[in-house]
């Protein structure tokens, strides 16, 4: 694992626990005696460095003393914008991708990746903060609501705790489904998430416009959730044509209304699942899609997980 100043430990420490864990339980359950993998962090400088939490972790070697591997992993973290400059550590990076089995990028480390050139031609992904960078390098390969992607034997994450994700499917081609489960099991981790990173993001993708009757419009329908918010019915309500209304809708908000309308909707029924105790047949009444049915329809084809799944894992406890 590539660590570095102002790495985010996370992105270190938990896809390396996915490995150790899979090391001791495979001896623990005397699948094998000698060790499944051996892992280790490098850095530019051999010695502690601190992460962007504050706590130090220890790089074993400098990079540069690395010239073989299996796996290779690359970190996200703050002190990613320095290292992507760093001509020689993305030389190293360049060299080692020719030699190992597996390169791969947790968080944002994906745009160090980009940097040395690794992912030209490629499907990535990383933290959804950052897809928009991602894709000034990598272009239309960037994949917006991937957990992880594969592309040969270049593997990219998303943000932070999807980097165990990506361990756990490098687990399972390695010693197959049921020790990974097992690691899976031990970890209380899923072994394969449902659903994609943009249940994880603000889905309002759509900010309010600048101009001062779509904005009025805008918080009016905010407010009205369980109404009529067909293009008819908004064009009315701002006394214009339909089709003047949907073009000039589309250009000051950036999206299409019809689509707008699913996503305040949606992001309204996350947070009635998130804080309330409201059944499905209320959330799905107050938040205008009429039956729960509706409501699932539409929660899997924006999150790519049920309403009761999405409730599961986020309701505030």
């Amino acid at each position: 694992m590539l660590a570095y100043p102002d790495v985010q430990i996370l992105d270190v420490t938990g896809p390396l626990e996915v490995f150790s864990r899979a090391t001791r339980w495979m001896q623990d359950s005397g699948m094998r005696t000698d060790p499944a993998y051996r892992v280790e962090v490098v850095a530019p400088r051999a010695g502690s460095l601190v992460t962007s939490a504050g706590v130090r972790l220890v790089a074993e070697r400098a990079y540069r003393g690395v010239t073989s591997a299996d796996t290779l992993l690359v970190a996200g973290g703050r002190g990613q914008t320095v290292v992507r400059t760093q001509a020689p550590l993305l030389a190293w990076l360049r060299r080692m991708a020719r030699r190992v089995t597996r390169l791969g990028s947790v968080c944002n480390g994906a745009l160090i990746l980009a940097a040395a050139g690794l992912l030209e031609g490629r499907r990535a992904t990383t933290h959804w903060a950052y897809l928009e960078e991602l894709k000034q390098s990598v272009g239309n390969g960037v994949c917006d609501d991937a957990i992880y992607t594969r592309d040969g034997n270049v593997y990219t994450s998303a943000g932070v705790t999807a980097g165990m994700d990506m361990a756990l499917a490098m687990l399972e081609e390695d010693h197959g489904g049921a020790v990974a489960l097992a690691v899976a099991r031990e970890l209380v981790l899923f072994l394969k998430r449902p659903g994609g990173q943009s249940q994880f993001s603000d889905y309002l993708a759509a900010q309010f416009s600048e101009d001062a009757s779509l904005r009025e419009l805008q918080l009016w329908m905010l407010g009205h959730l369980d109404q009529d918010l067909s293009v008819p019915r908004l064009a009315e309500r701002i006394a214009m044509s339909e089709r003047s209304f949907a073009r000039h809708f589309a250009d000051g908000v950036g999206i299409a209304p019809g689509h707008y309308v699913r996503q305040i909707r949606v992001t309204a029924a996350r947070r009635k699942l998130e804080q309330t105790d409201l059944t499905l047949q209320q959330v799905a009444r107050r938040c205008g899609f009429g039956t729960p049915e509706s409501l699932r329809r539409s929660f899997i084809a924006a999150l790519g997980v049920t309403p009761g799944a999405y409730r599961e894992r986020f309701r505030a406890r």
